[in-house]
């Protein structure tokens, strides 16, 4: 119910913004380089990594499987094919601990959300890989507390604008929440609505993009628990 709030709809992002994903990539990222210290004389590891997984977002898509194929590809590559199989099973094992890693919320988020759908439509809007995501959702608890969840390959404009008229008003009475500048920002702000950046220490690199700091319907805030007020504050339309 929409009450005295100028918006209808809240879409939240999943990953870094709702619970942490980041971390547990980056330390199995440092696992990886650990695994093949032995095997090749790469100084840059991590950023023959990056690349690859750059140039396989359009093959494979986002999430854990892709980085998987990413880290047995770039271990072929920097070692001349000379990676022992051995090797190639524990980067294995990396990515099935990886999917396999508890879910460890952001502080606050529950009462954050619970507090939004009191007076919006609140739908979570993720990308990455479908099995994961699901099963992300199902154990963070958080699941009932959406009135829709939207599991996408990518967050483009058509995306938000789809997703915001299926869900209430269209864009224009809509607000994304996200850390991503890139897939939770600019997009949204592209399809019209709302975008509330909340910032997180580790936000993966290919998921960085320029702050739209002048946007009148661009918002910042310091942690996920402004959210409520902040919506409050939004000036009339």
């Amino acid at each position: 119910m929409m009450g005295m709030s100028k918006l209808t709809v809240i879409g939240f992002d999943a990953d870094d913004t709702l619970w942490q994903n980041e971390k547990f990539f980056r330390l199995t990222e440092a696992g990886f380089t650990n695994l093949l210290s032995e095997y090749s004389t790469y100084s840059n590891l991590r950023e023959v990594l990056l690349q690859t997984e750059r140039i396989n977002l359009k093959r494979y898509g986002f999430g854990i499987k892709g980085f998987v194929l990413s880290m047995i590809e770039t271990a072929i590559d920097v070692t001349e094919g000379r990676i022992p199989a051995a090797v190639i099973q524990q980067i294995l094992d990396l990515g099935k601990e990886l999917q396999n890693h508890p879910i460890e919320l952001m502080p606050g988020v529950g009462d954050v959300v619970e507090a939004v759908a009191r007076k919006h439509t609140v739908v979570l809007i993720t990308k990455g890989d479908l099995l994961d995501q699901e099963r992300k959702l199902a154990q963070s608890g958080l699941g009932s507390m959406f009135d829709g969840v939207e599991i996408v390959s990518d967050k483009t404009p058509d995306v938000y604008e789809r997703t915001f008229r299926e869900h209430g008003d269209g864009p224009e009475k809509a607000m994304m929440v996200g850390n991503s500048v890139k897939s939770d920002v600019v997009p949204a702000l592209q399809s019209g609505s709302w975008a509330a950046l909340v910032p997180h220490d580790l936000t993966w690199e290919l998921e960085h993009a320029e702050i739209p700091e002048q946007h009148p319907r661009f918002r910042k805030m310091t942690c996920l628990g402004d959210l409520p007020d902040l919506i409050e504050r939004l000036p009339a339309s």
